[in-house]
């Protein structure tokens, strides 16, 4: 049996990378090079997010909650003015601390795991 957070870490976590990606290039105008260093991942990685190959599953799901929103454009803003990763770390865990509490999100998510699984 998984935990919780393993479902959200491989589906949820990517999409909020993509969410936080597309935020970075559009209201700060930064270079994926640059949001690659800042999220930790390849330059190749924020490509396939900003084109929806990465976390493409969870990415429509999460961008109708604007809890969630709010929460990735204060992510998005903490990578921008280089803040500590336990600052970031917070918030990650705090989207992931409200999908696990949303009944219906949470229902959501593990749906999208299970057809995943299926494939």
């Amino acid at each position: 049996m998984k935990a919780p957070c393993e479902y959200i870490s491989r589906l949820v976590i990517p999409a909020i990378r993509a969410l936080v990606a597309a935020y970075l290039v559009k209201e700060y105008k930064l270079p994926q090079i640059e949001i690659a260093k800042k999220l930790g991942v390849t330059q190749p990685a924020i490509s396939y997010y900003l084109h929806s190959k990465r976390g493409r599953q969870a990415l429509e799901l999460l961008k109708k909650d604007e809890r969630i929103m709010k929460l990735v454009k204060k992510l998005a803003e903490l990578l921008h003015n280089n803040e500590e990763p336990s600052s970031l770390q917070m918030v990650i865990c705090e989207i992931c601390v409200y999908i696990r509490s949303s009944n219906d999100m949470f229902s959501r998510v593990m749906s999208l795991m299970n057809r995943r699984a299926s494939k």
